[in-house]
């Protein structure tokens, strides 16, 4: 028998054991993501498009990005995570001619709602490009497709790319005909393919527009994020992400346009691509009018619900939006914060006994296989529905083992654990209590020393009421025997 003492040791074994694989969409197959060592990933996610308020539906791939990100930091990647943010744009342009506003002040209004909603949901990026900034580069990227024999210019001033031209076109959507490539039908009668796609749209009277060798236009949508990953992450990076819908055209053209660009193959190693939000039946989307703003949804719900509303679904399955759905991410989100500060709590009170007995070595091993399970559920595939069993059977233990076998061990490893697994899933805010905090969980320890006195004399009547007093300060008493802890929960009403 021999005891795993501290969860840095388990860091050791996971970081041993577990190979980071990742569904790719294009060889419909997981793939390792590297050899386990220390190394930086770059990744590039779709950002969004700011003529609206972002909504649930754009959150969820924000979160699982920023989640995912966070696993392999803590398995010991340096990561850089770029998103852009789609400045200009079709519909910002029919957005801003609806409303008689200049089409800045849309774009404008709705980055500042965008980038509120990341900070409120804890998500991170590095690096926001954002399209407008990126004109030049956008334009020598389309010059040098052009003098390659990819793309041309057609008599008004807008520039195509020719989709013949690249031989292995549709394979990441699966669209392998050709009579399901076309797209952009408002151009047809210019292309000389219904499949080819705008590089560079020319200007039409009242538009936005910037010069260009080929006359006044404006960025086709596919090139802006071509131009500005590889910018930032190079001619070859990692990772591109972004939500299923995005697979045809956008992630198609991409591909298609970058591989002819760098002669690359692959231009990225893995594509990773997020499910919908689905509202029954249908998908969450601005053009149905079924979505709820972020912005809404933050008012009702936490922003540590909705980030386990997100993972408690495979990030590439489709999420179905209930009230009934988020009431259960509540229930599982309060039971996670209340876990921590009954841990924290214990933290400072347990004693190092210096000696375990056979039960507390059970439950040692228990930790320690459930921190492997959630390691190994997150190594496969980013697995976090798999990962939160995990966070469940770590919250079982705390509250049948620990709760009322506060040993100094135990503590602390059910607490390394539980920072861990908060660390990628980033339920809650992790904070040192304070001085007056610590002295009122002294006052409380008195009140409930005295209450299992009065309990062991049959006062039961004052018994019940220091608990019912105490529920009004939102703090809740637990009751195993004559032993009594206690957690802090949010006040009544």
């Amino acid at each position: 028998m021999y005891i795993v003492d501290t969860i840095e040791v388990n860091r050791d074994i996971v970081s041993n054991q577990f190979e980071i694989k990742i569904y790719d969409t294009l060889s419909k197959s997981e793939k390792p993501l590297y050899p386990l060592q220390p190394q930086t990933v770059k990744i590039y996610v779709c950002g969004p498009t700011v003529y609206d308020y972002t909504h649930i539906g754009h959150g969820r791939t924000y979160v699982v990005y920023d989640s995912f990100k966070r696993y392999l930091n803590l398995r010991g990647y340096n990561v850089v995570h770029v998103m852009n943010i789609t400045d200009i744009d079709d519909k910002i342009i029919k957005r801003s001619h609806e409303e008689n506003r200049d089409w800045r002040e849309i774009v404008e209004e709705y980055t500042k709602d965008y980038l509120e909603a990341l900070e409120k949901l804890g998500v991170k990026i590095d690096h926001h490009p954002r399209v407008t900034s990126h004109i030049n580069e956008i334009i020598e990227f389309i010059q040098r497709l052009i003098d390659k024999g990819y793309a041309y210019v057609t008599p008004s001033g807008s520039v195509y790319f020719e989709v013949d031209k690249y031989e292995d076109y549709g394979r990441l959507s699966g669209r392998l005909e050709k009579e399901y490539w076309n797209q952009e039908p408002e151009f047809l009668g210019e292309k000389k393919k219904p499949y080819d796609f705008a590089l560079w749209k020319a200007a039409k009277p009242g538009e936005p527009y910037w010069e260009s060798p080929w006359g006044k236009g404006r960025p086709g949508w596919h090139i802006e994020c071509s131009v500005m990953s590889s910018r930032y992450l190079g001619g070859r990076f990692d990772i591109h992400g972004g939500g299923t819908d995005l697979i045809f055209p956008h992630h198609e053209n991409e591909r298609a346009q970058s591989e002819a660009f760098f002669d690359e193959k692959p231009w990225v190693s893995i594509w990773m691509h997020t499910g919908l939000v689905m509202v029954g039946a249908d998908k969450m989307s601005k053009s149905l009018g079924n979505i709820v703003p972020l912005k809404d949804a933050l008012k009702k719900w936490s922003p540590g619900v909705l980030r386990l509303w997100y993972l408690q679904v495979h990030y590439r399955k489709p999420l179905g939006f209930t009230d009934e759905a988020l009431e259960q991410a509540e229930k599982l989100y309060n039971r996670v914060v209340s876990a921590y500060e009954l841990l924290v709590k214990l933290s400072r009170e347990a004693r190092d006994l210096h000696y375990l007995n056979d039960n507390d070595l059970k439950i040692v091993a228990e930790l320690n296989n459930i921190y492997i399970e959630f390691h190994r559920a997150l190594s496969n595939d980013f697995n976090t529905p798999e990962a939160i069993a995990a966070l469940n059977k770590l919250l079982t233990t705390i509250y049948r083992d620990i709760q009322y076998n506060p040993k100094h061990m135990l503590v602390s490893l059910a607490l390394k654990t539980l920072k861990s697994i908060n660390y990628v899933f980033n339920i809650f805010e992790e904070a040192e209590p304070s001085r007056e905090e610590v002295e009122l969980d002294g006052l409380i320890g008195i009140l409930v020393d005295v209450r299992r006195e009065l309990r062991k004399r049959g006062m039961y009547d004052l018994a019940d009421t220091i608990r019912s007093e105490l529920a009004k300060y939102g703090i809740q008493l637990m009751d195993k025997g004559l032993e009594t802890t206690w957690i802090r929960i949010k006040k009544p009403g």
